[in-house]
């Protein structure tokens, strides 16, 4: 019997930058009831309130539930209120050189990135993030831009080779991650392990960028047992199956 669920925020949980629907928002409710759960995703912390605490039932036992913004560099748990346990920022050097690596490969590449709406690279303290159309972009702009990965693959290898010393994952539907070296989504499942005292073999994650190179894939890659899905729509389904096999279990 499994002991802690994680889940990935944008495309598994909600569409990219928007609110879970009130179905998902329901199934969670009721996952919280029978076991703990936490949610690890790219978007900083108030991405977290506006798209997962401020649609969850009332009443929800948030106790349950911890949050790890940035992939993992972040860790929030609530007592009496959403505390900030530690926090993996970057330093202003290395900020630096984040930033002018990601405009230099924009520069050299032909990503015919047109409008944009809002930031194409913002500073969250602990991740530097990279997206292609801007944080605001609408969501049906997004998904047209890089649906099989392969623009954003190219640029990693490029990074890669420009900032060896960091991670760098892709992430959500036009976005790159960039972390300190080890900071990534199987730092957060440690992280869980350590601060929860549940042991990796008592987790299940679910993303749905569980592949080489995309920013789910560290949390399979630490050891939790990992489901991959398509969208939220296959994330309800897989939250209804274990719901009933938690629930069958008792």
């Amino acid at each position: 019997m499994k002991k802690l669920i994680v889940f990935d925020l944008d495309g598994t949980l909600a569409v990219s930058k928007s609110a879970i629907n009130p179905e998902m928002a329901a199934l969670l409710g009721g996952l919280l009831t029978i076991v703990k759960v936490a949610v690890i995703s790219g978007g900083n912390w108030p991405q977290f309130q506006k798209q997962v605490l401020a649609n969850l039932p009332k009443g929800a036992p948030l106790g349950n539930l911890s949050l790890l913004p940035t992939c993992g560099t972040k860790f929030y748990r609530y007592g009496l209120e959403w505390e900030l346990l530690y926090s993996e920022d970057f330093t202003s050097d290395e900020k630096q050189k984040i930033i002018a690596s990601l405009n230099q490969v924009v520069a050299s590449s032909d990503l015919k990135i047109g409008k944009t709406w809002g930031e194409v690279i913002e500073d969250r303290g602990s991740q530097i993030t990279f997206s292609a159309l801007g944080q605001s972009a609408p969501i049906e702009e997004k998904e047209k831009w890089d649906p099989g990965f392969k623009k954003r693959i190219e640029m990693k290898a490029v990074l890669d080779t420009l900032l060896p010393e960091f991670s760098i994952r892709l992430g959500g539907t036009t976005s790159i991650d960039v972390t300190k070296p080890g900071i990534d989504k199987g730092y957060g499942i440690r992280k869980l392990r350590d601060t929860l005292g549940i042991s990796i073999s008592d987790m299940i994650f679910v993303g749905d960028a569980l592949f080489p190179g995309g920013n789910d894939y560290a949390a399979k890659e630490a050891g939790a047992l990992s489901i991959r899905v398509r969208d939220p729509e296959e994330s309800m389904r897989v939250i209804e199956a274990i719901i009933a096999c938690l629930t069958d279990s008792d």
